[in-house]
């Protein structure tokens, strides 16, 4: 049988393994889970005759190799930082591998030896990245096969909580890693193209830079800008693009709310507080508030952010009971964000039943035959329960179809490389179809870039 080792699972494998499960006999398949805890992986088999678990810790050098070198085809999904130790061991037993992540610079370094052994080093093969790439290259090159010039491309990714599981203020709720949306956007200005001119939005500002867009048959989303559109611009082909914009989708109203917090420098990882164990949530957000012998915490805080009583966004902050003096942090040394994310998670943690939902929309302006078009392409992907969720099928399938891809010589280019050829997302987003992961694509009057970002 032909051996895939899935190292790795945690939530984003349990479509993967499922995939791969399923297909396991017509493709005479033996999936081999490795994780470091090994009930963890046993619980994603199940007793399927086709697959078994084992222990497998990355930092162990002697039982990673020897899995790798069982294996017939690798797949990490382990955090970004330790997929690399895996691929050396991927090149010195001539393996192929595929991973969800963003290519990293160590990655990026077995380029050369992956050609020189013909293994195709698949990467970001997620959902953004991944899907992202996938269903934005498939237009771009359907326009460009048909004469058009791309003048404008907006990409936006959303995860977020599914309609019906919607039922807090904020309408979110943490999908995936609450760490990540807490420090979002920090570590340097905002930057994009638009017109021909280089626009940059810094930390402080990027919250109140927003873009309406509107999702057929689930209303109105906003998105706020990523920290670095340009990083495809040369991979897709788009040097001569006179709009580039990439960012992230929210329901209208957070990040207007969310921005209080990043004015009063509550989301800041770089300092820990002062006896934060003791500290109940009041005096948490009072720490960062003006001292006054009279005034409440409450005032001080809308004072301080010119909130109105009467304003719906006070509600948002009222919901969160953050200003609750028998609410503890209970975390020592801790910085804003991690104590903020505590907070956070009290209120936006998915209750058992919540289901949670992918949006994705791809907006596409070209010159063609001498006039300007737009093309709007939308995604929308629910969640079935807290194990198949929408974010695992996304992440997931367009791996595990990859993986078989691979295995079966239908992806053969080799090299450390991202899913933008023919070859590669053509088949996959067909598959995903069959899955419900599909865009819906439309012909609108070509609008420009939205003025809300001039």
């Amino acid at each position: 049988m032909r051996k895939i080792l899935v190292i790795g699972s945690g939530k984003s494998t349990s479509y993967l393994i499922k995939y791969l499960l399923d297909k396991s006999t017509e493709e005479n398949l033996h999936i081999i889970v490795g994780d470091i805890q090994l009930s963890n992986a046993k619980k994603m088999i199940g007793n399927h005759e086709n697959a078994q678990a084992i222990v497998l810790d990355v930092f162990d050098k002697d039982s990673r190799e020897k899995a790798v070198k069982n294996a017939d085809i690798v797949i990490s999904m382990l955090p970004a930082r330790f997929h690399i130790e895996v691929a050396k061991d991927c090149i010195a037993y001539n393996k192929n591998m595929v991973t969800a992540s963003y290519i990293s610079p160590e990655m990026q370094m077995l380029d050369k030896a992956a050609k020189e052994k013909g293994l195709v080093f698949m990467n970001e093969i997620g959902v953004d990245p991944g899907i992202d790439h996938m269903s934005a290259m498939q237009v771009i090159d359907s326009i460009r096969d048909k004469g058009g010039k791309i003048i404008l491309f907006e990409s936006f990714t959303g995860g977020l909580v599914a309609p019906e599981s919607d039922n807090n203020l904020w309408n979110y709720k943490f999908t995936w890693n609450p760490r990540n949306v807490v420090v979002a956007g920090q570590g340097g200005a905002a930057k994009f193209l638009q017109e021909n001119t280089y626009k940059y939005i810094p930390y402080n500002r990027l919250f109140r830079r927003t873009e309406f867009l509107e999702v057929d048959g689930f209303g109105r989303f906003e998105g706020y800008a990523n920290r670095d559109s340009l990083k495809y611009q040369s991979v897709y082909g788009l040097e001569n693009i006179q709009t580039l914009y990439r960012g992230t989708m929210r329901r209208v109203g957070f990040s207007r709310a969310w921005n209080a917090f990043v004015q009063l420098g509550m989301t800041d990882d770089s300092y820990t507080i002062d006896d934060s164990k003791n500290m109940s949530y009041r005096d948490f957000v009072n720490a960062f508030l003006p001292y006054s012998p009279t005034d409440s915490v409450e005032l001080k805080f809308r004072h301080a952010l010119k909130i109105d009583q009467d304003d719906e966004v006070w509600d948002k902050f009222l919901e969160l009971d953050i200003f609750s003096e028998t609410k503890m942090v209970e975390l020592d040394k801790a910085t804003p964000a991690e104590i903020l994310q505590k907070i956070l998670m009290d209120s936006w943690t998915l209750d058992p039943e919540d289901k949670d939902m992918i949006v994705m929309y791809h907006k596409f302006g070209y010159v063609l035959d001498g006039k300007e078009h737009q093309i709007d392409s939308t995604m929308v992907t629910l969640g079935e329960d807290q194990t198949y969720t929408a974010m695992a099928k996304t992440v997931g399938l367009p791996v595990a179809i990859a993986t078989l891809a691979i295995l079966n010589e239908k992806i053969t280019t080799p090299g450390v490389q991202i899913p933008i050829n023919k070859e590669v997302y053509n088949p996959i987003l067909e598959e995903l179809k069959d899955h419900g992961i599909a865009f819906k694509e439309k012909e609108v009057p070509y609008l420009g870039y939205n003025p809300m970002h001039l």
